[in-house]
Order: structure tokens, then C-alpha cells, then sequence
């Protein structure tokens, strides 16, 4: 079954963006996967289709129109009925790989776009939208973040990577980061490849991946190592 995607958005030319190369192109053109954008300035008010007005209750920036985007989200819900409905938000909850595995586990999502200051509250709450965010920063609009948590999904859908163990092993499938790669030459200014990988023992090179993995981890992010050592301790 092909993974269906809609993305509501006041840039539709952004779509598939970057995402028509690479893995995701070739899954795209193989139809493992396919997107269809909704412009939500089609559900503008007025000669000059407003999507947004002023906060109530003061404060700086624009909100965009509950109508509007309600509008919007009936359309997409008549193309997918089905599908996970996503807005990309700075409180939303942090976009992980396991997230990014629940996403692909489905059939399709729906993927909200917005902009200016922040999408009516109670648009949010009627739809039941689910939150995510990319990290503690502020992009322009939603559609970087559509594209980012596309690339992540399109990657682990079936058939689309030629090796699953290769997904398996990158960093943050089990809670680490990823252990150093080497490739030809085996000096390079006066820099030697690590002995142990010339050595053809898989277990200790399996086992030599593994501390690295894990030392790189902790001094580079506790918070990981620390999920990492509660989940092996559980073991």
C-alpha cells in the first residue's frame, strides 16, 4: 500500500522540495510513497484570501484564522480519513527516531504547515492536532519541519532502504549516537584506520563499535546515555 501524505501549506511549490532526490525521489517516482499539497490561501477570506488576523489580547505577530484552517483540514480529511494529523510547533513533542517509526507504522499524514505567529488554539483542539517540534528554536513556518520529519519517515518505509541493518545501526535506533566509520586509505596524514577494524574478528569489532558508540554518547549527550543504561539495566 502506498504511504499517503498531504501537506497543508501556504508554499506548495515547496513540496517535494528536496525529497524528489536521493532515496526518498526514487521511492517517490517507485510510488512507496506520495504527497498531495492543499493551499490553505484557497480557503482565504475576502478579495485578498486572508489566512491570518490580529491576536486578541494583544501581542506582536499574526495568528492564522481557525475558519480558514478548518476549512483546510475538512478537504484533507475527505482525501485521507485516516491519516495522522500533524502541526509542526515549538511546544510540541520533540521529534525522535522512535516518533518517526510510529509515523511510518501508519498509512499516510496529514502535515499542517503553519505560519506567522501561530495557528488559532481552537482549530487545535477540535482537530485534536498532535503537536511536534523539531528542537528548541523557531523556524519561518512549517514547512522545513514537514520535510524534515518526511525524509525521516520515507527512509524506514518498507523497500525503500536496500539494507535494514544499516537503519539499524545509526544513531539514535537504540538510543545512541553512532560509533566512528573508516573507508580507504588506511593512512591518510599520518592518520591510521583503528587497528582492531583490519582485524576480521566481527565480535570484537561488534563489541569495539559498541564502547565507542557508548563514550561518545555520554560526553556528548548524558540525556541519551542516561535512556540508554535505564533500558539496558531493564535487560
Amino acid at each position: 500500500m502506498t504511504y499517503r501524505v498531504l501537506a497543508l501549506t501556504l508554499f506548495p511549490e515547496m513540496f517535494p522540495g528536496p525529497l524528489d532526490y536521493s532515496l526518498a525521489g526514487k521511492a517517490l517516482k517507485e510510488k512507496k510513497w506520495e504527497i498531495e499539497t492543499i493551499n490553505l490561501r484557497d480557503f482565504g477570506l475576502s478579495k485578498h484570501k486572508n489566512v491570518d488576523d490580529t491576536p486578541y489580547g494583544g501581542g506582536p505577530g499574526m495568528v492564522m484564522r481557525p475558519d480558514v484552517i478548518d476549512a483546510a483540514l475538512q478537504k484533507a480529511h475527505a482525501h485521507a480519513p485516516s491519516n495522522k494529523i500533524i502541526y509542526f510547533s515549538p511546544r510540541g513533542v520533540p521529534l525522535t527516531q522512535n516518533l518517526a517509526q510510529d509515523f511510518a507504522a501508519l498509512s499516510g499524514v496529514t502535515l499542517l504547515c503553519g505560519r506567522f505567529e501561530a495557528v488559532d488554539q481552537r482549530v487545535i483542539d477540535k482537530w485534536d492536532l498532535m503537536e511536534v517540534s523539531l528542537g528548541d528554536y523557531i523556524l519561518s513556518g512549517g514547512e522545513v519541519a514537514a520535510l524534515t520529519l518526511l525524509d525521516c519517515i520515507v527512509r524506514i518505509l518498507p523497500g525503500v532502504m536496500g539494507n535494514r541493518e544499516s537503519d539499524e545501526e545509526e544513531s539514535f535506533s537504540k538510543d545512541l549516537l553512532e560509533y566512528p566509520h573508516y573507508t580507504r586509505p588506511h593512512l591518510w596524514e599520518n592518520r591510521a584506520v583503528p587497528e582492531i577494524l583490519l582485524s576480521g574478528d566481527h565480535e570484537k569489532i561488534k563489541t569495539w563499535r559498541r564502547e565507542q558508540a557508548e563514550i561518545i554518547t555520554q560526553q556528548r549527550r548524558p540525556d541519551l546515555f542516561e535512556k540508554y543504561q535505564s533500558r539496558k539495566d531493564k535487560n
